[in-house]
């Protein structure tokens, strides 16, 4: 009797096992592995990626603190408005030059 539920849990166990194994996908992680120019391709993919990702993040963060500075500008602060002036004039002709 008690090697007989000693199997069925093993059973269970090796199930539960099997299971956690495939939800893995370490069959294709292994595979990526076993070959090396897909694993480089992929990699390259992913590093170009997260290149563009990080070039659109800038941009658009850069673009939204302009927007800002600009806003800032418009209200005219003594000390404050002068120095974003200054620096936006300088971003500007920058953009203007390339």
């Amino acid at each position: 009797m008690d090697d007989e539920r000693l199997l069925c849990e093993l059973s269970r166990k090796i199930d539960e096992l099997s299971i956690r194994i495939e939800k893995l996908n370490l069959a294709e992680y292994l595979e990526v592995l076993r070959n090396p120019k897909r694993l480089l391709y992929i990699n390259f993919l992913a590093g170009v990626a997260r290149g563009f990702g990080t070039a659109m993040g800038f941009t658009f963060l850069g673009a939204f603190i302009l927007y800002v500075l600009q806003r800032i500008v418009i209200l005219k602060l003594p000390v404050i408005g002068d120095f974003i002036a200054e620096l936006v004039r300088i971003v500007q002709n920058e953009l203007s030059v390339k």
